[in-house]
């Protein structure tokens, strides 16, 4: 955790999950307030900033988003070297994914499970209560979001930012 001046916070946070399950949408909907229809995958690692309030607190979140291929998953991962907040948004490669941050990150790391794509419930492959009890063994915090409508993307920020 970093102090500006003033008594204002800087969080640092690290998007990390397998390709295509939306971290970058997830950004951008959470910075701009709007879907990204063009989104391609990430090459590499992309960075926003967006300035909240917490606890009275104004705190910066500088969210970094890394690419999901198997490539870029050690270089994004090894960004998070001064990490607080952690974000895993894949079933499938979850405890993989749950293993780098854990390793690589700090050791107070609090990291939150975000089952993304909550708009296509008539697709799921994982339930609310599997993905809880994930989360639950795992101590995880949980949330089901929507990059396409918004829904808890900035409530999965803001819990992780109230957390640490």
């Amino acid at each position: 955790m970093l102090y500006l001046t003033g008594g204002d916070f800087l969080f640092k946070f690290l998007v990390i999950g397998s390709a295509g399950t939306g971290k970058s949408c997830l950004l951008h909907q959470f910075i701009e307030n709007k879907f990204k229809q063009d989104s391609n995958h990430t090459i590499g690692v992309e960075f926003g900033s967006k300035v909240v309030n917490v606890g009275g607190k104004t705190v910066k979140l500088q969210i970094w988003d890394t690419a999901g291929q198997e490539r870029f998953r050690y270089r994004g991962a090894s960004r998070g070297s001064g990490l607080w907040g952690g974000w895993v948004n894949t079933y499938n490669a979850l405890t993989n994914w749950l293993t780098d941050a854990r390793t690589l990150a700090s050791p107070n790391i609090v990291i939150i499970l975000c089952g993304n794509k909550k708009d296509l419930d008539a697709e799921r492959e994982v339930t609310f209560l599997e993905a809880s009890r994930f989360a639950q063994e795992n101590e995880l915090m949980f949330l089901e979001t929507s990059a396409l409508t918004g829904e808890n993307v900035e409530e999965a920020f803001l819990k992780c930012a109230r957390t640490i």
